[in-house]
């Protein structure tokens, strides 16, 4: 079942482009643990995903984010986890402490979306991105890509396309606005 739901959220965030290549993951918890993305996978391919414990040694083939996820998991209820790489949202992350959308379904559904530090993979990420995520629902890493947390991977999928519509927004409100007068 994890199967084919990671690669039917994997070939929407590839249409949208909101990942490349063998970038970002998807997790689903399960249990007391998790199901995650292999490292090195197409997020847009079959392939089956591998469990992670909550505590002690993880599967080698694990995604390279498992720590973001496991700790996410031990401090939140959230239940699936999309790790994108948006290139609007991670643009204005380098500019930005937070992101405040000013387009409607951003305001409405993300009014602010915080930008943590820490650098991919490390325990600092982790720490950073599983905080944001205890008080809500979608941060971005510094340079690094979105970490959007729902019921169910179908909600923090469009909560990763609607930080990058949002930033896309902005990006083209800030263009327009050095065309005024």
């Amino acid at each position: 079942m994890h199967a084919t739901e990671f690669e039917r959220i994997g070939r929407r965030l590839f249409a949208e482009h909101l990942v490349g290549g063998n970038f970002g993951n998807l997790s689903v918890r399960e249990g007391e643990g998790f199901f995650i993305k292999r490292t090195g996978v197409y997020l847009d391919l079959l392939h089956e995903p591998v469990f992670v414990p909550p505590e002690g040694p993880v599967p080698p083939d694990a995604s390279s984010e498992y720590r973001v996820h496991r700790e996410v998991y031990k401090k939140t209820p959230h239940q699936a986890i999309v790790h994108a790489h948006p290139p609007a949202a991670i643009a204005a992350s380098l500019v930005l402490d937070r992101i405040v959308p000013e387009d409607s379904e951003g305001l409405m559904f993300c009014p602010v979306i915080p930008v943590v530090d820490g650098a991919p993979g490390s325990d600092e990420v982790a720490r950073t991105v599983s905080d944001g995520l205890t008080g809500g629902r979608l941060v971005i890493a510094r340079g690094h890509g979105t970490f959007a947390a729902g019921k169910t991977l179908d909600e923090a999928y469009l909560l990763t396309s609607l930080a990058e519509h949002s930033c896309r927004v902005l990006l083209y409100k800030n263009g327009f606005c050095q065309l005024c007068p």
